[in-house]
């Protein structure tokens, strides 16, 4: 059924279903293309403008403020969706905070300062040691199975030669 077979009295209802139905499709659809294009801090903004714009909205509608808090609602929901999907972009770490206060943003001063550590610190680590783990007396008669066994023929041997 088309808008023009629309009866009359069904073209507000129809607008109204149609809306509640396509409207977070397309918030949705329009919230990934921004998160994957320019990343959650766009989205956050995004969020905190749809909020502010539906709690500054004057609702004249019965139950305008549980109406809002619907719209909240979807609004959080959605976007939450959208930053748990795949493609979304996620926002590099601010390196501003974390950047040493006087350190020079010029390529070659800084590849001096990197020369500069690297001579500084050469060699990178102290030479072996070198450690004995000898230790000091007389040597140890160390009897492993097969010493013990060629031990136990000598006997035998040394009888079987003075016997033939």
């Amino acid at each position: 059924m088309s808008l023009h077979t629309l009866h009359p009295e069904r073209v507000d209802e129809t607008r109204m279903h149609a809306y509640s139905t396509f409207g977070p499709l397309l918030i949705h659809a329009l919230a990934q293309k921004l998160a994957h294009r320019q990343g959650m801090r766009e989205l956050d903004k995004l969020e905190q403008s749809l909020v502010r714009l539906v709690e500054e909205t004057d609702v004249t509608a019965p139950h305008a403020e549980a109406m809002k808090e619907f719209a909240v609602e979807l609004v959080v929901s959605t976007l939450r969706n959208v930053r748990e999907h795949p493609d979304a972009k996620h926002d590099l770490e601010e390196t501003d905070e974390r950047r040493t206060e006087g350190r020079s943003e010029d390529q070659n001063t800084l590849e001096e300062q990197l020369q500069s550590g690297l001579e500084g610190s050469f060699p990178a680590s102290d030479p072996p040691a070198v450690v004995s783990t000898a230790i000091t007396g007389s040597t140890k008669n160390i009897v492993g199975t097969d010493e013990v066994l060629r031990r136990k023929k000598q006997p035998r041997r040394k009888q079987s030669e003075t016997a033939g």
